[in-house]
C-alpha cells in the first residue's frame, strides 16, 4: 500500500496528551503538517503555543466526544495519514463500560469517518498496547503478535463492576484493537488505505504535555514517579516486595513517537501488529538507575530519590517480556538506554515543581 513522506498531512488524535504530543513533534520536526484533535479550544491553546515556531504545518481541530458518532467527520478530510492515538488510560473505572465504551467507539469513529469522508486517505496507524498481548500466568512467558489477553475479557464478563481495574483497562484496549482489525477486514475492498497497530508496554520518558498537577498526570509517568521519587524521604512509595519482585516492559515515549513515523512511512508496515518494547524490568532496577546516574540527576531541594532495596532487584525473573523481533525486522526499531529515559523523566517531571 501507499504510505507517506514529509510534507505529508497527518491527523493525529489525542494531541494534548502524553504520547499524542511527542507524535506530534516528531512529525513536524521530520517536516509532516499536522493536524491534532483537542477536547476543547483552551486545550488547544496549549498546543497551539507549543507548536507556534511551526505556523501553519500546525493546526488543531475540537473533537469534545471521541466516543460521538461523526466525531471525526472534519478532522479526516484531506489528510494524508491517521495516527489513532487518543484513548483513555487509568485504572479508575467503575463501570467497565466507562473505559470499553469510549475506547472502542473512539477507534471505530476514527475509521468510520476515515471510510464515509476521506478517499484518498493512505494509511492509518492506531496506538494499542501490549495490555492486548499479555496475561498473568504462573511462570513468565515472552508473549509475541501472536497473542492476545483473553483473560481480561473473561474477568470482565463475569465480574463486571467488581473486575480488577487493570482488567477493565486491559479489555478496553482489547476490544478496541480487534474492533479495529474486524473493521479493517470487512471493508479492505472498498478503501484505499490499510492499517498498522503498534502495542507499546509502560510508556516512560520526558513530559511536555500540559499537566497542571501532579494528581493530573498520566498514568504512566505517574507511576514511575511514585517509585523514583519520594518528598524529604528516601522511601518509596511502592512496597519492598513490589520493588523487588514487580515490574513490567517499557519504552521511552520519544521511541514510540518514531516508530509511529516508521509506521507511517513504511510499506511493509501495512497490515501489521507490532510490539514496540525496549525490554523488561524490575522496579527496583530503576531506582538502581537513578541512583547511579552520573552526573546525578538535579531534583528540586523537597524531594529526594528512593533507595529501596540496592540491588534487591537483581536475579529476579520478569513474569513479562515481548518479541521485538517484528518492529526490529520491519521498522528498524532501536530504543534508548533507561538511563537516558530515566533521566529525562525525573528531570521534565521535577521541574515542574512535583
Amino acid at each position: 500500500m501507499p504510505t507517506i513522506t514529509p510534507g505529508s498531512k497527518v491527523l493525529v488524535t489525542g494531541a494534548t496528551g502524553f504520547i499524542g504530543i511527542w507524535v506530534t513533534r516528531t512529525l513536524l520536526e521530520k517536516g509532516y503538517s499536522v493536524r491534532g484533535t483537542v477536547r476543547s479550544e483552551r486545550k488547544g491553546k496549549y498546543v497551539l503555543d507549543y507548536f507556534k515556531s511551526y505556523g501553519e504545518k500546525f493546526e488543531t481541530v475540537i473533537v469534545e466526544d471521541i466516543s460521538k458518532e461523526g466525531a471525526f467527520d472534519e478532522a479526516v478530510e484531506d489528510v494524508d495519514a491517521i495516527a489513532h492515538v487518543a484513548s483513555p488510560f487509568h485504572f479508575k473505572a467503575d463501570d467497565p463500560q466507562d473505559i470499553i465504551g469510549p475506547a472502542v467507539n473512539g477507534t471505530l469513529g476514527v475509521l468510520k469517518s476515515a471510510l464515509r469522508n476521506n478517499p484518498t486517505l493512505k494509511r492509518v496507524v492506531i496506538t494499542s498496547s501490549c495490555a492486548t498481548v499479555l496475561e498473568t500466568l504462573p511462570e513468565p512467558k515472552v508473549f509475541s503478535e501472536l497473542d492476545w489477553n483473553e483473560q481480561c475479557l473473561k474477568q470482565v464478563e463475569e465480574k463486571g463492576k467488581a473486575a480488577s481495574n487493570g482488567a477493565k483497562y486491559q479489555a478496553s484496549k482489547t476490544l478496541a484493537e480487534r474492533a479495529a482489525w474486524e473493521f479493517y477486514e470487512k471493508h479492505k475492498s472498498e478503501i484505499s488505505w490499510d492499517v498498522v497497530v503498534l502495542n507499546p508496554p509502560y510508556v516512560f520518558g520526558p513530559v511536555i504535555h500540559e499537566v497542571p498537577s501532579r494528581g493530573s498526570l498520566n498514568q504512566s509517568s505517574s507511576d514511575l514517579l511514585d517509585a523514583l521519587i519520594a518528598p524529604s524521604t528516601s522511601a518509596s512509595a511502592m512496597s519492598t516486595e513490589t520493588l523487588t519482585t514487580d515490574g513490567s516492559c517499557w519504552i521511552d515515549v520519544r521511541d514510540l513517537a518514531e516508530a509511529h513515523t516508521k509506521a507511517l512511512e513504511t510499506p511493509d508496515a501495512g497490515g501489521e501488529r507490532i510490539i514496540t518494547s525496549a525490554g523488561a524490568y524490575i522496579w527496583q532496577d530503576l531506582i538502581d538507575v537513578a541512583q547511579g546516574l552520573s552526573p546525578p540527576a538535579v531534583l528540586p531541594p523537597q524531594y529526594k530519590l528512593a533507595v529501596g532495596v540496592p540491588g534487591g532487584g537483581k536475579g529476579a525473573i520478569p513474569k513479562i517480556d515481548y518479541d521485538t523481533a517484528k518492529a526490529a525486522r520491519i521498522l528498524g526499531m532501536k530504543y534508548r538506554s533507561r538511563e537516558d529515559t530515566i533521566r529525562a523523566s525525573i528531570e521534565k517531571v521535577l521541574n515542574r515543581g512535583w
